[in-house]
């Protein structure tokens, strides 16, 4: 799967810029503490959480995608970290935060199970106060099935539930395509 991503991951800049919904909602942070960005691919995220001052630690599977980001990283002098991992056994979670997932989930019927486990892996090892950030798109059953799971967890407490729609344009293709979207965020509840 890694060589695949490393294939797309020869276009720079493959999925465009982060959502400025995403982006307000981190820059309205009052305090800017670690982040771990999950499956954070060439890092349009993690490159722009580091810019407005978050630690960031980016984990994907692409060498190809996390050394486009280091060097811009190193370029910029930002406090980022990317690491080629697999984000469904990284085990250092309780050390961040923040954790963010944009668009990792799918819950297809091969892969919802998977998906389903990481979440509540990493329900169960937020540290008290953590937040959980999760974009999505909004199509067929993804955020009913989300919802699902995080209700589940009596650990989670939904704090946001945001609609947004996102323009991405590929002007060297002229392809634009326009997509609905969710991002929810969860606090695991203080102990």
């Amino acid at each position: 799967m890694s060589d695949a991503y490393d294939k797309y991951y020869q276009t720079e800049n493959l999925f465009g810029e982060p959502y400025p919904e995403l982006i307000r909602f981190f820059t309205d942070l009052t305090e800017r503490g670690s982040v771990l960005d999950l499956g954070c691919g060439q890092g349009r995220n993690a490159l722009a959480l580091a810019r407005l001052g978050y630690t960031v630690t980016g984990i994907d599977i692409s060498r190809t995608g996390i050394e486009q980001m280091n060097k811009i990283a190193r370029s910029e002098n930002l406090a980022l970290n990317g690491t080629v991992d697999n984000i469904y056994t990284f085990n250092r979670i309780d050390a961040f935060d923040i954790v963010l997932l944009d668009s990792i989930f799918h819950f297809a019927k091969k892969d919802r199970e998977k998906e389903s486990l990481l979440l509540q892996k990493i329900q169960s090892e937020l540290q008290p106060g953590g937040l959980l950030v999760i974009c999505l798109q909004d199509t067929g059953n993804k955020v009913k099935i989300l919802n699902q799971i995080l209700d589940s967890a009596k650990k989670l407490n939904k704090t946001a539930d945001k609609k947004f729609s996102y323009l991405f344009e590929d002007k060297s293709n002229d392809h634009s395509s326009l997509t609905k979207y969710r991002m929810i965020v969860a606090e695991n509840k203080l102990n």
